[in-house]
């Protein structure tokens, strides 16, 4: 082994204590640290107590199957997993890869290629660092991926991106209108191993539900009228990569099954089509809602709610993110500029003048109200240019009127009390109304159509 080749902390799991222990010698001898355990049990405990770089698994085991450790909880994503088995098939080593296993070895085990691996872990290992320190580095200087800030308020956000990034978890992403939900989306996408493949953003709101299941799913030719060709859906079109289901509350419970079983099994079958098809994909969903709220009101099953929840990212208004308004204006003002050829900068004082504004539809509302003033400016942009209009189009932050609700009303009644009430104080203004009640225009639309079918 190369002296300037890392050395690893290492975790040899079988249950041959012969091979074990004569395993564990020749990587002693290459210089790692090396523990052994005789089973899953034993592996998952000692997970639990050290930070171990790998973990070199036998693939049968008296209480499992090796590569379970692949999905196992007690297992820190930054292990990696190398599967030794006796009985060597490709079908047994493009699973584990597929699964995320680092690499796949056969026994008898070859000195020569047990050396090959230890070296390409450690030297892997050696480059994730450098590209956690320079992540680390772009932080502090206010950008993780495409997210803009450095607030305090921010860094367990950005914590938990870098941790869940890496990972197949599925991620629910909470946060009011405008907050950047997609963005998030495409940072846990550009910092994932599928990197490489697409990324599919799917607004959930803004297809028709009799189109739904063709959407997301493809369709066959002629399997119903207008199916003039072969139609591939969401999840086809990502297969390798993430697909990203915003506003999942808009989506019907009837297909909410449908999206769980995918999750569980990896397959979909198009309208029409004879028999599944495997897909490998990550999904990211999204919600301005309170997802328990959701579930109580029969908008989101509560069992895709538990699956998608496993990983929660809850992100803070902007008036919660001290210090990022000016970072985010200058940073849309410096896209304008690349964007249209120019070299406008902003008066002096005008990045705290909007600093000291609320900004209710949080980042979304910064970024249209920047382009406004790029429009209205010759060279310098002025604060005033920014909010011209947002007075008179932001709703009041309180509301005059008084509701009085009964006890015992369903959440359905209350959300449809406070829509019409909203609406009724706003004077009909729906694009205002979605604004105060946190929600899309397009789902406010939904749920008036709604009201309007059941004539309340």
């Amino acid at each position: 082994m190369s002296l300037t080749t890392p050395r690893l902390n290492l975790l040899v799991v079988d249950d041959d204590d012969d091979f074990r222990e004569s395993l564990q010698g020749l990587l002693a001898c290459e210089r790692h640290e090396v523990s052994g355990v005789a089973d899953l049990a034993g592996a998952r405990a000692a997970l639990a107590a050290h930070p171990f770089d790998a973990v070199l698994v036998d693939q049968e085991l008296p209480d499992g199957r090796g590569s379970d450790l692949l999905e196992d909880p007690s297992r820190p994503p930054s292990t990696d997993v190398v599967v030794v088995t006796a009985n060597a098939s490709m079908h047994l080593a493009v699973d584990a890869l597929r699964r995320g296993a680092a690499d796949y070895l056969t026994k008898p085990l070859d000195p020569a290629v047990l050396q090959a691996t230890t070296t390409r872990l450690a030297r892997v290992r050696a480059l994730r660092r450098d590209v956690d320190e320079l992540r680390e580095a772009l932080r502090e200087r206010g950008k993780l991926g495409p997210i803009i800030g450095r607030s305090r308020a921010m860094q367990p956000v950005f914590d938990m991106i870098q941790r869940v990034a890496p990972t197949n978890a599925s991620v629910l992403i909470l946060g009011a209108s405008g907050t950047g939900k997609e963005v998030v989306a495409q940072a846990l996408h550009e910092l994932s191993l599928r990197k490489a493949a697409p990324l599919v953003s799917v607004n959930c709101g803004a297809i028709s539900e009799s189109l739904f299941e063709s959407e997301l799913f493809g369709h066959e030719k002629g399997s119903f009228t207008g199916a003039h060709q072969l139609h591939r859906g969401f999840f086809e079109r990502a297969d390798g990569g993430t697909l990203f289901l915003d506003e999942i509350t808009e989506m019907p419970p009837q297909l909410q099954v449908k999206i769980l079983r995918v999750l569980e099994t990896g397959l979909v079958q198009r309208v029409g089509g004879a028999g599944p098809i495997h897909v490998d994909v990550r999904v990211l969903a999204a919600t301005n809602s309170e997802p328990e709220a959701a579930v109580q009101m029969g908008r989101l099953r509560e069992d895709l709610f538990f699956r998608l929840a496993a990983f929660p990212i809850q992100l803070p208004p902007l008036q919660d993110r001290s210090g990022d308004v000016e970072l985010l204006a200058q940073h849309f003002l410096d896209a304008q500029n690349r964007e249209q050829g120019t070299e406008k900068r902003w008066e002096a004082g005008a990045l705290q003048q909007l600093a000291s504004r609320p900004w209710r539809g949080n980042v979304r509302e910064l970024r249209n109200a920047v382009e406004r003033a790029c429009i209205l400016a010759d060279e310098v942009l002025l604060a005033e240019d920014a909010v011209a209009g947002l007075e008179r189009a932001a709703p009041s932050a309180t509301l005059a009127k008084v509701l009085t609700i009964r006890v015992g009303s369903s959440i359905a009644e209350l959300e449809r009390i406070l829509i019409r009430a909203t609406l009724e104080h706003l004077g009909g203004d729906k694009p205002a109304a979605a604004r105060i009640l946190g929600i899309s225009l397009k789902t406010l639309y939904n749920r008036l159509n709604v009201y309007e079918a059941s004539g309340s």
